[in-house]
């Protein structure tokens, strides 16, 4: 699929030698129908700012430059693809902004401008701990409108889940609490070079303009953690640290005291937290 006058992805890989590197969680999208598709799944792009993370060789940015977002600022920590991406930035004058640094020590809200759209093939070895950021800021709503994210498909799952499942915790709790996730796309590992061990999915969220069920951030995250640390204990027994009277405080909750962590819902968690707190 050619979508710009730049060179196919794999001829870039070559010129610029960018050999993926495990330590930095590479694994590089090279189809360019793949990430125009990806950029679609963003939604209306027209008018916002594109936060991308791990751009790499910048297939997925120039399928967002392509889908007519407003401005794309491109974090990337490995140098070596710099340079590809000066390249696009050519192409796009005024549209791409590229910064050499590391997604977890960079302040980007200055860069931007709202409307903001997160969009990113995210580094494996950072995925999950840049979602619990974009989040858990100190204000709710936050200052992006949507993210939509690749994962390896155990992580996606496990943001998805429901009560009962092998997968449901903590992540589940977080997201579904501030946010409507879903699972887009799904991916291969041979779409990717080098194709990982894994499968991918690519998940969007859409930022709710409150949290879900009223409950007290810090309070509910130290329950759901305490609660899921020992997932195979009844909630007397895991949560029996966080109040003397914890049966009645579940029971006031409508969650009976021999339920475990796994059983119960977002709601129930929710109300668990406004209990504790009072």
């Amino acid at each position: 699929m050619q979508i710009d006058q730049l060179p196919p992805l794999h001829d870039v890989i070559s010129t610029h030698s960018l050999n993926a590197k495990k330590s930095l969680g590479q694994n590089f999208l090279l189809d360019l129908n793949l990430t125009a598709k990806i950029a679609r799944l963003a939604g209306d792009l027209e008018g916002y700012d594109v936060l991308e993370v791990g751009p790499g060789p910048g297939g997925l940015t120039r399928g967002l430059l392509a889908s007519g977002a407003r401005r794309v600022i491109a974090l990337e920590k490995d140098p070596r693809c710099i340079p590809a991406l000066n390249e696009i930035a050519e192409v796009y004058p005024g549209q791409l902004d590229i910064f050499n640094a590391d997604a977890l020590d960079f302040d980007v809200r200055s860069h931007l401008t709202v409307p903001i759209r997160i969009v990113a093939n995210l580094p494996y070895n950072v995925g999950t701990a840049l979602l619990i950021r974009w989040l858990t800021p100190k204000d709710w709503p936050p200052f992006w409108s949507t993210l939509t994210l690749m994962f390896q498909k155990e992580v996606a799952e496990r943001i998805i889940a429901t009560p009962g499942s092998k997968s449901y915790g903590r992540l589940a709790i977080l997201a579904q609490w501030k946010s409507n996730p879903k699972i887009m796309m799904e991916l291969p590992p041979e779409a990717f070079t080098p194709p990982p061990k894994v499968h991918s999915a690519v998940v969007h969220f859409d930022a709710l303009p409150e949290p879900r069920f009223p409950a007290p951030a810090g309070l509910l995250t130290s329950t759901v953690a305490m609660a899921f640390n020992q997932r195979r204990k009844m909630l007397r027994s895991s949560l029996k640290s966080a109040s003397p009277n914890i049966e009645n405080v579940l029971r006031d909750a409508g969650i009976e005291p021999t339920a475990r962590a796994e059983e119960i819902s977002l709601e129930g968690f929710c109300a668990l937290a406004r209990g504790l707190a009072s």
